[in-house]
């Protein structure tokens, strides 16, 4: 552990030796991460004064590259927003058995999430479903034969059924899917359990998200959509409380799942009584959205869409005495790549592009995937047909880049240029080593996927058990989502510098494409290309 803790910290010294004499293009960055990430920004919630001066910076910076207004109206683009909080003080959940309360003490116990769709009373018996999943593709169904009306569901978290492909897994794992699956079965609720082996942060900070709005599209597209009216997390500490009487621990439960066997499915010996109180506003954000157009003029009616998401999560619980989450990582990091791509465009080097490119920095994305569902969804006047969306999210420039994870890349033809691009570069594309965690859906080419758009997330890769696995671990566990997410801490500049390369130039390939990118045929999400929505409206003449 030593050893690696060595090499861990040797990794980092390429970002000190580069921090001493930036080069121009390192200055750049750096300069739109220090704007968008300064405690100006207040942590840049979403709909915040704080948000809205960081959404004007973008505008003025896509301005100053050239690129033109792509909101019809201006580069702005309102999103409609419902915001819920949780009355904590006047909210309560406990375990009853055999007539007896134990309470789940919220914040020790219990998260209870401002998601949940129903305030008022609760009084619900408790089934454990495993990993809570239906998948019909996979054969899988964790709650068929059950008789889950009017329960609340308990389910173990972070992992996927043997024998399930992990993108086909993160897709029945995303919120929609699951809202949808537990609606047909007449459950009133789910409380989650992480399966500690992937347990991103430390519960600790978890409990912050209790102190966090909720949000949610004020005008949703779809009429299918679904929420739980109890959504809640339980501590893994705390599981066995849950499990008592039932013949069953939790940490057995977790050992079946590691060890890839199946997990038996069975009431509990217990209900949950409680009360929800929820106070909820309306309010709006918006994206920020400029157009290059297209040099030919055959394609440039098809556009390629660059996503990286503005928000992060403002102000929050306390840690050592920092209350601030700036979020410079998490994504300023991404919206800086995505305005030096623009600004590259229009240095007059090299052919434009051929296809139009949409540059979009999103709302949202930490309540939800809101701003780039509701793009995608609602594309202004102007953009054409989407067809395709590279999406750049805290992609970590932590070690040098010799390495690179493109999440999405196995379902659809945009293999090629990532692969090209990555060797012109000389980087190495590797799969993902982590697919327990469901990256695939968690961030905003989700939105596009499910509008029939082939898409990619791109991140610093790593291979397992290697030194930079250690690194960007560490990061995640004292950094993700904490007021440590600032300016003050380490990033190899240089590595952004040619991480934006990488994407300029996967930008162009796309875009210069002869043949605008298709769903393998194969690939799941290939159903989602009948999506009215995907062919998105007329250009604008």
């Amino acid at each position: 552990m030593r050893l690696l803790g060595l090499w861990a910290c040797l990794l980092l010294l390429p970002s000190l030796g580069h921090a001493k004499a930036p080069s121009l293009a390192a200055q750049r960055w750096w300069s739109h991460v220090e704007a968008l990430a300064s405690d100006g920004m207040e942590g840049r919630e979403t709909g915040s004064a704080g948000y809205v001066r960081a959404a004007e910076y973008v505008a003025a910076k896509l301005a100053e590259a050239g690129v033109q207004p792509g909101a019809g109206t201006g580069f702005l683009q309102e999103v409609p927003l419902t915001s819920r909080r949780l009355v904590r003080e006047k909210s309560r959940l406990v375990l009853v058995r055999e007539g007896k309360e134990e309470p789940l003490v919220l914040g020790q116990d219990l998260i209870l999430s401002p998601a949940s769709s129903r305030a008022g009373p609760v009084e619900a018996g408790l089934v454990f479903v495993g990993y809570g999943l239906t998948i019909p593709e996979a054969g899988h169904d964790d709650l068929a034969g059950l008789e889950l009306r009017g329960k609340v569901l308990v389910v173990l978290t972070g992992g996927t059924p043997p024998g399930v492909s992990s993108n086909l897994a993160a897709h029945y794992k995303s919120r929609e899917e699951i809202a949808r699956a537990y609606d047909r079965a007449g459950a009133v609720g789910v409380l989650m359990v992480k399966n500690p082996r992937t347990q991103e942060v430390p519960w600790e900070r978890a409990v912050g998200s209790m102190l966090h709005p909720a949000m949610l599209l004020a005008k949703p597209a779809s009429q299918e959509d679904r929420e739980l009216p109890l959504l809640g997390t339980l501590n893994p500490l705390s599981a066995d409380k849950v499990f008592a009487g039932s013949g069953h621990t939790f940490e057995e439960l977790v050992a079946l799942a590691d060890a890839g066997k199946p997990m038996p499915h069975f009431a509990l010996p217990a209900s949950v009584r409680g009360h929800l109180e929820l106070e909820q506003s309306q309010l709006q954000s918006f994206n920020v959205v400029g157009r290059l157009p297209g040099s030919d003029p055959k394609l440039a009616e098809e556009c390629v869409v660059l996503t990286a998401h503005l928000d992060h999560v403002g102000f929050g619980q306390p840690v050592n005495g920092d209350s601030l989450y700036n979020g410079a990582m998490d994504n300023a990091t991404g919206v800086a790549a995505l305005l030096e791509v623009a600004r590259s465009f229009q240095e007059g080097k090299g052919r434009k592009p051929r296809r139009t490119l949409l540059f979009v920095a999103v709302t949202g994305e930490e309540k939800g995937l809101l701003g780039s569902r509701w793009f995608a969804e609602h594309p202004p006047e102007g953009t054409g047909r989407m067809v395709a969306n590279v999406n750049t999210d805290m992609f970590l420039p932590l070690t040098p880049l010799k390495r690179l994870i493109a999440y999405g890349m196995e379902e659809s033809s945009l293999a090629s240029p990532v692969k090209a691009s990555a060797a012109h570069l000389g980087i190495e594309v590797l799969p993902d080593p982590n697919p327990d965690a469901n990256l695939f859906v968690r961030s905003d080419q989700y939105s596009f996927i499910r509008q029939g758009v082939p898409a990619l997330s791109l991140k610093f890769g790593y291979r397992k058990g290697s030194a930079e696995e250690a690194v960007f671990k560490e990061w995640r566990m004292k950094r993700y989502h904490a007021p440590a997410d600032d300016l003050s801490q380490p990033m190899d500049r240089e590595a952004a510098v040619r991480f934006v390369k990488l994407l300029a130039d996967l930008s162009q390939r796309i875009a210069d494409g002869p043949a605008r990118p298709r769903w393998n045929a194969d690939s799941f999400f290939r159903r989602f290309e009948s999506s009215p929505a995907s062919a998105g409206p007329p250009p604008s003449p």
